[in-house]
């Protein structure tokens, strides 16, 4: 139960400092943002995100596997 409440609390925060960012950013007068570029940087945050869960998997996977270990080898 405490994990969901860490992850709720978690997401709740980084959707609260997107907000804060963008409402930052359109009020600085002059940078403007089409609705092509705010849909390119929430792209590139989707893809950047899941290749770090991708990643940290293969992390996981590995080291719970023993590739990770050397000394290991038969033969």
């Amino acid at each position: 139960m405490r994990n969901w409440v860490a992850v709720a609390i978690a997401g709740i925060a980084v959707a609260v400092i997107g907000v804060v960012i963008a409402v930052a950013w359109t009020g600085m007068g002059d940078s403007e943002i089409s609705v092509a570029g705010w849909l390119a940087m929430g792209l590139g945050v989707i893809v950047t995100f899941g290749l770090g869960i991708g990643l940290m998997a293969l992390v996981f996977v590995s080291n719970r596997r023993g590739y990770d270990e050397i000394g290991r080898r038969d033969g």
